[in-house]
């Protein structure tokens, strides 16, 4: 069909506005996830780090200090590496950005909150 045809007959062409219901919501409520799930795992991070720092002041060598700390870099890079690919999914990149973001950060937050949490009572 010609287009010139058509904005004759119908007037130009205007597509009808996107309805955006609760966009605001979902994005404070991803944000709020992620920075539970960002600042416990910086809480975590700060043990590890100060545990292998302590470690290395009392005499420990290199080797061991590094075999307690990269099995948690490790851990978290793989974590990293698995929400990456899951954000990427195809069905999941039909989402919009906010409810890709709540949906990982629902995903990432629980087991390094708990962590924290329980790390945050044990070390007083």
């Amino acid at each position: 069909m010609n287009p010139e045809t058509y904005a004759r007959l119908y007037g130009p062409a205007r597509p009808a506005p996107r309805q955006r219901r609760g966009g605001t919501a979902v994005t404070l409520l991803a944000a709020a996830l992620w920075l539970l799930t960002l600042a416990s795992a910086g809480w975590l991070t700060f043990l590890v780090g100060m545990a292998a720092l302590w470690g290395l002041a009392d005499g420990m060598s290199w080797a061991e200090v590094s075999d307690a700390v990269l099995p948690y870099a490790l851990t978290v890079l793989g974590c990293a590496a698995a929400l990456t690919a899951l954000a990427f999914a195809p069905g999941i990149r039909r989402l919009t950005p906010p409810a890709r973001l709540l949906l990982t950060g629902a995903l990432a937050c629980p087991l390094p909150a708990c962590l924290a949490l329980l790390t945050w009572v044990h070390t007083g």
